[in-house]
Parts: C-alpha cells; sequence; structure tokens
C-alpha cells in the first residue's frame, strides 16, 4: 500500500484534509453538473426549470440503489486496507462493481418503462412540463449505467485512501458537460436548440467520459484491480456482508428522496415557481451539505482504516476534530445563506417573483446548515466502524416527520414558508439526535472509553508544565 494513502498515521487534521478536500471537491463537481443544467435552462425560464427538477427526483432516488455498493465499497475496502488484507479489498471491490451494473440496468429499465406514471406522480397540469420531464427522464435513463458506476470508482477510491484520483476524473466530466450545456440546449452554431433534452444529452455524455477515463485508470492499479474475475459467480456471504453495510444508507436515501417527492406534491398545489425555487435553492445550499459529505466520506475512510488497525485512540480523536471543523463550516454556511441570499439565487434565475420566493427559502434553510453538518460528520464516523444503522434510524424519522410536519406549518398563516420551515427544523433534530447517539455510543463501548481515557492522559502529559 502506498504510505500517502495510510490513514493510520501521521497528523490527523492533515489526514483528514488531505482525504476531504479532493472529495468535497469531487462531490462539487457533481453539484456543478446540475448547476449547469440549471443556469443554463433558466435560461429558458422556470416551467423549463420545473420539468428537470421533476424528473431529476429519480436520478436523486438513484442513490438509493447506488449507495448499497457505493457504502460496501468505501467500508469495505478501508477496513481491509487498514488491516493490511488487499486481496480482501480486491473481493470487495469485485462484488461492489458487479451490483452496481446488475442495480443500473434494473432501475434503468424501470424508470423507461414506467415513464409516464412516474411522471404523472407529481400530478402536474401542464402539458409542456409534463412531456419535458417525460423527454428528460428517458434520455438520461439510457446513460444510467455511467451513472451508476462513477460513485462506485470513487469509493473505492476513498476507502483506499486515494481521493485526489476521482477528483481529477470527474473534472474532466464537469469539463465536458460545460461545454456542451450552451451548445445543446440553447442551440449554439451548428448544434440545434434542444432545450431540456440537450441537458440531459450533455450530461449523459459528460458522465461517460468520467466513466471511460476512470477504466483506463483502474488499469493501472494492479494492486486493487487486478484478478477481479468479474463475469466469475459471486460469493453470495459477501453479497450479504456489502448489502448489510449498504441498505440502511440506501434505505435512509431512498426514503429521503421519497419523502422528498411528497413535500413536492405539496409544494406544487403553489405551481410551478415554487417548484423551481426548491429545485435552483437546494442546489444552492448544497454548498454546504456537500462540504459536509466530503467531510463524511473522509471522516468514514479515516475511521475504517484506524478501526481495521484497531487504533481506537485515533478514531476518537479523528471524530472530534472533524467535528470542530465541520462547526465553523456550518456557522458559515448559515451566514452565507442569511445573508447573500439574493445575489446567489439571481445567478440562477432572472424572473423577480422567482428570486423573491427563492430569497425566503435559503434564509429559512440557513438556520439548520450546523445541525447539517454535525450530522453528515457524525454519519461518516459511525459508517467507518460498519454500524450504518443509526443514521439511517434518524434520518428516516426526522425526514419522514417532514411530510405532516408541511402539512401542519403550512396550513397555518405561514402558507408556503410553513413546507421550508418544517425541512429546515427536521434538520435540526437530525444533526442533533444523532451527534447525541454516537456520544452515548462512545461512552457505553469499553475500548473507546479506556482509549479516551488514555488520550485525556496523553493530553495533560504533552500540556506545558
Amino acid at each position: 500500500m502506498n504510505t500517502a494513502n495510510d490513514l493510520t498515521k501521521g497528523n490527523i487534521v492533515k489526514a483528514l484534509f488531505r482525504l476531504a478536500l479532493p472529495i468535497m471537491g469531487t462531490s462539487f463537481l457533481q453539484m456543478a453538473y446540475n448547476m449547469m443544467d440549471m443556469i443554463w435552462v433558466g435560461r429558458i425560464g422556470s416551467r423549463a426549470v420545473a420539468a428537470v427538477g421533476t424528473a431529476g427526483f429519480y436520478s436523486w432516488l438513484a442513490m438509493a440503489f447506488i449507495r448499497i455498493p457505493k457504502i460496501g465499497a468505501e467500508v469495505g475496502v478501508a477496513q481491509s486496507v487498514g488491516g493490511k488484507d488487499l486481496d480482501k479489498a480486491r473481493s470487495y471491490i469485485k462484488h461492489c462493481l458487479q451490483l452496481i451494473v446488475c442495480l443500473a440496468l434494473f432501475y434503468a429499465s424501470v424508470l423507461i418503462i414506467f415513464r409516464k406514471s412516474l411522471i404523472g406522480f407529481f400530478m402536474l397540469e401542464e402539458a409542456d412540463i409534463i412531456n419535458n420531464a417525460i423527454t428528460y427522464l428517458v434520455i438520461i435513463s439510457f446513460g444510467l449505467i455511467f451513472y451508476f458506476l462513477n460513485p462506485v470508482f470513487t469509493a473505492i477510491l476513498n476507502g483506499y485512501g486515494e481521493s485526489k484520483t476521482p477528483f481529477l476524473i470527474n473534472s474532466m466530466g464537469l469539463l465536458t458537460n460545460m461545454v456542451l450545456d450552451p451548445l445543446l440546449i440553447l442551440g449554439i452554431g451548428p448544434f440545434p436548440r434542444l432545450e431540456v433534452a440537450g441537458a440531459a444529452i450533455a450530461t449523459v455524455i459528460a458522465q461517460a467520459t468520467v466513466t471511460i477515463i476512470f477504466i483506463v485508470k483502474i488499469r493501472k492499479m494492479p494492486e486493487l484491480f487486478s484478478r477481479l474475475k468479474l463475469l466469475e459467480a459471486p460469493d453470495m456471504k459477501l453479497v450479504k456482508r456489502i448489502v448489510k453495510l449498504g441498505l440502511p444508507v440506501a434505505l435512509q436515501s431512498g426514503l429521503f428522496t421519497g419523502f422528498t417527492m411528497g413535500v413536492a406534491r405539496i409544494i406544487a398545489q403553489w405551481g410551478p415557481i415554487p417548484i423551481a425555487v426548491q429545485k435552483v435553492g437546494s442546489q444552492i445550499e448544497s454548498i454546504s451539505w456537500i462540504t459536509a459529505g466530503g467531510f463524511q466520506t473522509a471522516m468514514a475512510a479515516f475511521v475504517g482504516q484506524n478501526y481495521g488497525a484497531k487504533k481506537w485512540p485515533r478514531v476518537i480523536k479523528g471524530y472530534f476534530t472533524g467535528m470542530t471543523i465541520m462547526s465553523l463550516v456550518g456557522i458559515l454556511a448559515t451566514a452565507l445563506l442569511i445573508f447573500a441570499a439574493r445575489p446567489l439565487f439571481s445567478i440562477f434565475i432572472p424572473e423577480e417573483e422567482t428570486i423573491r420566493q427563492g430569497i425566503v427559502y435559503l434564509k429559512i434553510l440557513g438556520f439548520s446548515q450546523l445541525f447539517m453538518c454535525l450530522e453528515a460528520t457524525t454519519a461518516g464516523a459511525f459508517n467507518g466502524l460498519g454500524n450504518t444503522i443509526p443514521p439511517s434510524i434518524v434520518g428516516i424519522l426526522f425526514n419522514g416527520l417532514r411530510i405532516p410536519g408541511a402539512l401542519l406549518l403550512s396550513s397555518t398563516s405561514l402558507g408556503l414558508n410553513g413546507v421550508w420551515w418544517a425541512i429546515s427544523i427536521s434538520s435540526i433534530f437530525k444533526g442533533t439526535v444523532l451527534t447525541i447517539w454516537y456520544l452515548v455510543m462512545l461512552k457505553r463501548n469499553p475500548k473507546a472509553r479506556l482509549s479516551t481515557g488514555i488520550l485525556k492522559q496523553s493530553q495533560k502529559s504533552e500540556a506545558p508544565q
């Protein structure tokens, strides 16, 4: 193993940042894909944004399937590498790749076959929005194999401690998307004006580009990708282990999307503008949760390697270091959303009424940013230990409460703003409850308790006399 990828030694802050920054960069690239689409589609109008946003829920739902092998790869590879067992790491890689291909083909088939019913769920009344949403969904479905594979390739390398390479590879995809979006959406030069369909085609081509580059790169990493034998029958015991690791997170992700779709259905009664507001607003808000997500993945890899190496003091110290960093990020995100709402939202849509509603959305969601950061970092720590159930329970419970919360608060004088408050308040509860759960777990774990005592003694001995 390359010593640069070993997270069980050296300065913890440097290790976390070295791993987290490229992961955050990779996540920002994914966000940038969506932002590029929104910026250029937004030039067509709110109705086009509503169409892409509606179909986009099913791309979001796809993450529930992706997370099963993704989490299996992150945790399995990290713990195997920490335990110096590369054969076991390769076995995890083989089975995760087999699983993701099967899931991609299944999900794409469902989207194409049931496309009209799936878009019909949102009960949209405007025919042009419905037709554009169906068109976008079908085109994206034909490229889902690339959309599924790229996060798993990224997760494998992240678990190995090599997060820079996925960042660079995904950068090439973004550049491709940035070039193609205006050409295909607006029809610049010899290209036809395809509008919503153009956004979908540009995204598929960009993701295919990333997959090809990943394949070229991994052929040069025999320590992880040699002798995989992908056409060989899988070991069902290991498949069950991967599913056990990833299923709680996948269930949380899928239900989160389902709950969000339910909230979107509530929002739809106010017309297409609030749908566009939520789609664009969530893209802006993702600046903070993508940052937190980067630290979540870094924390999972860091904790996974050190847990595999049985270094409990380093596991604990790494968690509290990450929480300190992410608390600062959360506070900064709150300030950004509350005090810079107008200039941020104006980047995407020029229509004043949409901007006005978007400002309110960002300010309300701004209050939950610190707690969202705490939740993501703590979830990463749980995942690194191979205990993916607590984050899923907390996420499912409070995300589920968003629907009755939205119905209740929106029926008051708050109206539409009550929906935004339901989302924000649930995030505050998630961050608070999950952090308390992890701290209680550490207190009750004998090895963690012993390691905490060792850390305290070490800090006293290092303090200036």
